[in-house]
């Protein structure tokens, strides 16, 4: 949904990142910020307060009944992109968690011995993704050499050979499972 918001109005994102605009004045001494009353409202005024609300409407817009019930108390864009990030991805902790557990998941993960290369290439996406979503990323060089490293002894030959024959810098995840399945 991010990329839909950043394409219509980049200024939406703000208002959903920072909250909506809210028009103010300065009055008395020593000087003082305040908000405008509605009728103090000029045009720029009114086109920054109307972010929030097209913000607003393109997350309400984008989420199921369910989703709706859990954010329709919910007064700007900001407390409703909010919500969803807390009921979708947990508290910064529960957050935190789950990139532990799954970490965990990579650092031991290996090939089982009746797995074909698609399933343990399969399950291994499984959990690069996961990472990549809650926001851990991990270079291509190390997932490569990973799943180089994950492979059973019976593997040994042909992980030998693409280690000394191609980049494992350069080399991607997808080239390396298509060489691995010609094996």
């Amino acid at each position: 949904m991010y990329d839909f918001i950043m394409v219509e109005d980049s200024e939406l994102w703000d208002a959903i990142c920072d909250g909506p605009f809210v028009p103010m004045k300065t009055i008395g001494e020593p000087a003082m910020n305040v908000p405008k009353t509605r009728k103090e409202y000029n045009d720029a005024d009114r086109k920054a307060i109307e972010k929030n609300f097209r913000a607003k409407q393109i997350l309400v817009c984008g989420i199921g009944l369910d989703e709706y019930n859990r954010i329709s108390a919910c007064q700007s864009a900001k407390e409703i992109w909010e919500a969803l990030q807390t009921a979708h991805e947990g508290t910064t902790q529960v957050k935190q968690s789950k990139i532990d557990m799954l970490t965990t998941e990579y650092e031991l993960f290996r090939m089982k011995d009746d797995a074909s290369i698609q399933d343990m290439h399969t399950r291994f996406t499984s959990i690069i993704n996961e990472l990549h979503y809650l926001g851990e990323i991990i270079p291509r060089n190390k997932l490569v050499r990973k799943i180089l490293s994950v492979l059973p002894g019976s593997w040994e030959s042909k992980v030998n050979a693409i280690t000394e024959a191609k980049d494992l810098q350069k080399l991607t995840i997808d080239k390396l499972i298509g060489n691995l399945k010609t094996y």
